[in-house]
């Protein structure tokens, strides 16, 4: 059995230091207050068994709680108040340097909370333990200067979640879409270089590349691009190849007509988008950026988009292309082919492509069998989101999110156009739904109360994040601010306009809201009493930003948390709260925004129509999943999906598995189960490797795939995942 130390390191559980602890606290009392020896082995035995049921590695607090318990339960008073005052006394002595033990333990790879903390880095690699280092100064200076203290004691009592607090120090910004097209079109500046516009398609890829990386060392979430953007440079190629191929044959005196130049060029051309996707795809993967990973970007499909025939006829040769190459994946360092986790990419399903009639119906049946091989492309409806996303002109607008699921809010810029591409986010504030439904107990009207109470704190954690980002000058990252990837502002000016007005967007996230359900009415979301509650807080959410927006002129926005690390984290705190609580704190992880329960048995159109309701009222994002077993041979059922998200639901994805043992060669689903220390861990079924180094595991958690594994809260969330087709 494991305990978790203060420092993050996971050490065995030793019995033998609770009857020290204990012991010294008991001979500070008079003798006639002490407990007797085997009053303390008692406690110490006690305290491991409820560590044992717990089945998770406990921190060293709450085990220090455990004691204090069993020594009230002895009555024993004055040794309770001894052993109390030397915690205090030792917890005054920490906090007057909070970070020595929490960076030397990074350095040394033994801080088992962050090795698991984000899916996609490696803690073992320099650039993400000086990302870590880094982030550990940031949130210490966060906790104890820049942020109020009673917003802090809610984030580390999991009552809200205040994102990124590793880079809150600084002025930075959460996610956005790059105008790429822009930056191609009109010239931008990398590292103090001008680049001017591209020649060439592949020219075009390489310098998108290169944007990619820049913006994500500027920012801390995720970036979209979209392919419509390089579209018109495949014009711009077939042009000059055609010029080169007539002028080859000519000097070598062979007489080609139109017909067969183009031909030839055409073959060309194939060639030099299949580069230039290649670079785009391999560039991505290999890039590591300032925080120590691959750039968390996504790539938009969307042949809507498109502002001529040609240029959609093109965008449409570049998506096959994209779509090819993403089924054959990547190789790995043993050579074999495998998943990898960026970039993520989009199709948009349209009047275009939905039916087997449509002209570009081809590119989805690649895309399905795309998914079913690699997990993505996830889906967007234009259907849906023109229907959802209605602009103050009263027209629908279709287009990405920014990265995994943060969705801009409709937006019309001083001439009357919609924009998307040069907009942001400036940050996350989460509220733990399951508290709140805990701590009413049942009491409606009680649970409003604590509702409005906990708005009003995330209220003031948002308004922190957007002060924060007030003043910040354009020269804090050039490529976002003065060079087109979001705005060309001078140098010396101030974003400030551009975080009102509904030109960036503050998230307003939630999580939880299955537990919270259940905790307040007994009734599961998929029941129509539990469904009406559901809809009623998601509401009433959206009534506070509403709210908030109208008295501020900021466009705050209600966003379905992707909790990744923090599932486990609001775990703990409610065991520790509310204690065991039957289906809503047994498990070691609570369920995303308003995602129905991983353990719940139910189809995936059922599913998807459910929660279709959920997802069009959470604005700001939000992404809807259905788990299935390997589809590489049933493509059919793959697109019969597809078509119901066109009809019914606005952006969803569906998970498969796409693993590889390295040692046995074995090319299937890698198991988790449990080690002789109760610890969830991956194994392969073949061979029974259990080295994590020697395996290739890909799982989508979080609307994005991750390939660095999982803490043991969300490690436990996708080994209950049942499948929904």
């Amino acid at each position: 059995m494991k305990i978790i130390k203060r420092s993050g390191r996971e050490v065995d559980f030793d019995a033998a230091k609770i009857i020290t602890a204990i012991t010294k606290a008991n001979e500070s009392v008079v003798s006639s207050e002490r407990m007797t020896p085997i009053q303390i082995k008692r406690i110490a035995e006690d305290v491991e068994m409820a560590c044992m049921n717990v089945n998770r590695a406990l921190s060293v607090e709450e085990i220090q709680d455990m004691v204090e318990d069993q020594i009230m339960n002895q009555r024993a008073f004055s040794v309770a108040r001894s052993y109390i005052t030397y915690r205090y006394t030792r917890a005054l002595i920490r906090k007057s340097n909070t970070t020595d033990e929490q960076i030397l333990s990074l350095i040394e790879c033994n801080n088992e909370e962050v090795k698991q903390e984000n899916s996609n880095k490696n803690p073992t690699v320099n650039s993400v333990q000086r990302d870590y280092m880094a982030g550990e100064v940031s949130k210490d200076i966060t906790k104890r200067i820049l942020l109020p203290k009673d917003i802090v004691e809610a984030h580390e009592q999991g009552i809200i979640h205040f994102h990124d607090a590793d880079y809150f120090a600084q002025h930075m910004h959460n996610c956005d879409l790059v105008n790429l097209e822009d930056m191609l079109q009109n010239g931008t500046v990398i590292s103090g270089t001008l680049i001017e516009k591209p020649h060439s398609f592949s020219t075009a890829c390489n310098i998108a590349t290169q944007i990619i990386a820049q913006v994500a060392s500027c920012q801390y979430g995720g970036q979209s691009i979209s392919l419509t953007h390089l579209a018109p440079f495949v014009e711009i190629s077939r042009q000059k190849i055609r010029s080169q191929v007539k002028e080859e044959y000519a000097e070598a005196g062979v007489t080609l007509d139109g017909n067969q130049i183009d031909a030839i060029a055409e073959k060309r051309l194939l060639e030099e988008i299949r580069k230039g996707v290649q670079m785009i795809q391999y560039q991505v993967v290999t890039l590591m950026t300032t925080n120590g990973q691959a750039p968390f970007v996504t790539v938009f499909m969307y042949l809507g988009e498109a502002k001529d025939e040609r240029t959609k006829a093109d965008l449409a040769l570049i998506i096959e292309e994209v779509l090819q190459q993403r089924v054959q994946g990547v190789k790995n360092e043993k050579g074999v082919w495998i998943t990898p986790a960026f970039p993520k990419l989009i199709y948009v399903l349209e009047e275009d492509n939905i039916t087997e009639d449509s002209r570009f119906w081809y590119l989805t049946e690649l895309a399905a069998k795309c998914t079913a091989k690699r997990m993505v492309p996830d889906y967007i409806s234009e259907k849906i989101m023109l229907q959802n996303k209605i602009d103050k002109n009263g027209n629908g607008n279709c287009y990405t999110c920014m990265g995994c699921r943060s969705f801009l809010t409709p937006f019309v810029d001083e001439e009357g156009k919609p924009k998307y591409y040069g907009r942001f986010n400036q940050g996350v504030v989460t509220v733990n739904l399951v508290d709140i439904g805990l701590s009413a107990q049942k009491d409606l009207n009680e649970f409003w109360k604590i509702f409005d109470k906990r708005m009003e704190l995330c209220h003031r954690a948002l308004q922190c994040r957007h002060e924060r980002l007030t003043g910040t000058l354009s020269d804090a990252a050039p490529i976002l601010w003065q060079h087109g990837a979001l705005l060309r502002l001078k140098s010396g000016e101030t974003i400030d306009k551009y975080l009102h007005g509904g030109y960036s967007t503050l998230s307003l996230g939630y999580a939880g809201l299955w537990e919270c359900v259940y905790a307040m009415t007994g009734k599961k979301l998929t029941e129509p009493e539990g469904e009406a509650f559901g809809l009623a807080v998601m509401k009433k959410l959206n009534e506070y930003t509403a709210k908030w927006k109208a008295a501020e002129n900021i466009d705050y926005s209600l966003y379905g948390t992707p909790l990744e690390s923090t599932t486990y984290k609001f775990a703990k705190c409610l065991q520790k709260r509310f204690g065991i609580v039957k289906d809503v704190t047994d498990k070691s992880y609570i369920t995303n925004s308003y995602h129905v329960h991983v353990t719940e048995p139910i189809d995936a159109f059922e599913k998807l129509e459910l929660e279709a309701k959920f997802q069009a009222l959470s604005p700001g994002g939000a992404i809807s999943y259905v788990e299935v077993p390997n589809m590489q041979n049933n493509i059919e059922a793959v697109l019969e999906v597809m078509k119901f998200i066109y009809d019914n639901i606005m952006y969803a994805e569906l998970n498969t598995k796409s693993d590889f043992c390295q040692l046995c060669g074995f090319d299937g689903e890698i198991e988790i189960t449990e080690n002789e220390d109760g610890k969830l861990v991956w194994r392969c079924p073949n061979c029974g490797n259990l080295d994590q180094t020697k395996m290739n595991v890909a799982r989508r958690t979080c609307g994005y795939i991750g390939t660095q594994y999982w803490n043991q809260g969300r490690t436990q969330e996708i080994k209950e995942r049942v499948l929904h087709l």
